[in-house]
C-alpha cells in the first residue's frame, strides 16, 4: 500500500499557460492511488477545459462555489483534503491566498482547509521578481505553506529565466514527502536518479585579504544550483554546498551547506563525499589564499600592501585519489582558450570520470549568464558538444552523461 493510497488530495488550477502540466499532475496522483478532487479557476478555462480533468480525475472539475449539489463546497474540499495542491499558481492566486482574499472557489477551499497546501508558482521573470511577488510568497512560506519551484529555463514567448513551473516529478516528489513518505513515490517513478545521493558544489569562493576585502572570481553559482535542481527533480537525494545560499534553490529534496572560502569547502566536500553516489564540482574554487589575513581594513595610505598568497587544497584532486568505489566524479573547467586541449589536461590530471569545460569569453556562456554551452569529456575519450541552451537544460544532459558512466541509463555503451 502506497503512501497516497486513499488520500484526499484537492488540485487547484488556476489561469496560466503552464495549466497543462496540471494534467500530468492530476494522472501520476491518481495512478499513486490517490482521490483528486480538481477545482479549476475561471482563468484555468482558457488555457484548459475541464472535460480533460473530468475524465483523468477521482471527481468531476469544480469551477463555481454554485455549481455543485453540496451547498458549502468549500467546505466540503477543504475540510475533506488531506492536502491541496495549487498548480501553477500565478501571482493573483499568491497574493488572494496571502491577503486572505475568497474570490472563488479556489480560494475559499484554501483559506477552508487545515491540511497542508502546496503551490507551484510560474510566471514571467520580471512577475515573479516583483518585490511584492517575492513578499507574498515568504509570507505563505513562513505559514507553513510548502512552495515548490519555480524553476529556470524557457518560458511562453522564448524567453528564458526563472519562473517556470516546477516538473511534475519534482511537484510529485513534494507531496509524497509532505503525506509521509521519502520523496521517491507519489506516482513519479522515482524519476531515474530515485535513490541516488548526489553532491553539487556551487559559485565562487572568497579568500579574505582582510575585513574588507577578499581575492574572488566571477562565478554566480547558476549552473551549479541548476544541477542541484535538476537531480532533486529526478528523484535524487542533493547535497549542495555553495557559495551563494541566498541563491540556492528552496525546495523539498536539496540540503544547503553554506561555505566562503577554499578551505570551509574543502571540509565540507570531505565530509559529505564519502556517501555521494555522483559529486559534481561546478564550484569555481580560488587556487591560492593570503597567507596573512590583515586585522584590520588596509589603508591607501599606508602604501602598496605586499599581499603573500599561497595554494589552497586541490579538492577535485583529492576527491580523485580518495574516491569511493563506483562513485561518479565530475570536475568542472572554465577557460578562455584551447578548450578541448586544457578540458583533457584536467581531466587526465585530476583522476575524474569526467570534465565539463565551457569557454567563459564566448557571448551567453559561462559567468551571470542564464545561458551556457558546454563540451563533455569523459575517461574512455567520448567528447560530446553541447550548444548553447539555458542551463537546467545543459543540467539535463549532464547528469545524462553522469548516469550513463554509472551504467543506469538505457542507452548503449
Amino acid at each position: 500500500m502506497g503512501v497516497l493510497d486513499g488520500r484526499r488530495i484537492v488540485l487547484g488550477v488556476t489561469g496560466g499557460i503552464a495549466a497543462y502540466k496540471a494534467v500530468e499532475v492530476c494522472r501520476r496522483l491518481v495512478d499513486a492511488g490517490a482521490h483528486v478532487a480538481p477545482v479549476m479557476t475561471r482563468g484555468a478555462l482558457r488555457f484548459i477545459g475541464s472535460a480533460t480533468f473530468d475524465a483523468l480525475a477521482s471527481e468531476p472539475a469544480q469551477v463555481s462555489l454554485w455549481d455543485e449539489v453540496h451547498p458549502v463546497p468549500h467546505l466540503r474540499l477543504g475540510q475533506g483534503a488531506d492536502l491541496i495542491v495549487v498548480c501553477p499558481a500565478t501571482a493573483r492566486l499568491l497574493a488572494d491566498y496571502r491577503n486572505g482574499r475568497s474570490g472563488d472557489l479556489l480560494t475559499a477551499t484554501l483559506l477552508a482547509t487545515r491540511a497542508p497546501v502546496i503551490v507551484c508558482p510560474a510566471m514571467h521573470t520580471e512577475m515573479w521578481e516583483q518585490a511584492a511577488v517575492q513578499e507574498n510568497v515568504a509570507v505563505l512560506a513562513d505559514r507553513g505553506v510548502t512552495v515548490v519551484g519555480p524553476g529556470h529555463g524557457r518560458l511562453a514567448g522564448g524567453d528564458v529565466g526563472a519562473g517556470r513551473l516546477a516538473e511534475p516529478v519534482e511537484i510529485l516528489a513534494a507531496v509524497d514527502l509532505l503525506l509521509g513518505g521519502d520523496g521517491t513515490g507519489a506516482g513519479s517513478g522515482g524519476g531515474d536518479m530515485a535513490g541516488l545521493d548526489v553532491l553539487v558544489t556551487a559559485g565562487g569562493t572568497r579568500e579574505p585579504i582582510g575585513p574588507v576585502r577578499y581575492i574572488g572570481n566571477r562565478s554566480s553559482g547558476k549552473q551549479g544550483h541548476a544541477l542541484a535542481m535538476e537531480a532533486a527533480a529526478r528523484g535524487a537525494r542533493v547535497c549542495c554546498i555553495t557559495t551563494q545560499p541566498e541563491r540556492a534553490p528552496n525546495r523539498l529534496g536539496i540540503e544547503v551547506i553554506a561555505v566562503e572560502t577554499a578551505a570551509e569547502m574543502a571540509t565540507a566536500v570531505c565530509a559529505n563525499a564519502p556517501t555521494a553516489d555522483i559529486v559534481l564540482m561546478a564550484a569555481a574554487v580560488a587556487d591560492f589564499r593570503p597567507v596573512e589575513v590583515s586585522a584590520g581594513k588596509l589603508k591607501k595610505a599606508d602604501g602598496l600592501p605586499q599581499i603573500r598568497l599561497e595554494a589552497t587544497t586541490d579538492i577535485l584532486t583529492e576527491l580523485g585519489r580518495n574516491r569511493v568505489s563506483g562513485q561518479v566524479l565530475v570536475g568542472f573547467a572554465a577557460e578562455t582558450d584551447d578548450l578541448r586541449q586544457n578540458a583533457a589536461s584536467k581531466l587526465s590530471s585530476k583522476g575524474v570520470d569526467m570534465i565539463v569545460a565551457n569557454d567563459v569569453s564566448a557571448p551567453g556562456v559561462g559567468f551571470g549568464h542564464d545561458t551556457n554551452a558546454v563540451l563533455l569529456l569523459d575517461a574512455d575519450g567520448g567528447v560530446v558538444e553541447i550548444p548553447l541552451a539555458d542551463k537546467r537544460q545543459i543540467a539535463g544532459a549532464v547528469l545524462d552523461a553522469a548516469l550513463h558512466r554509472r551504467g543506469l541509463c538505457g542507452g548503449e555503451d
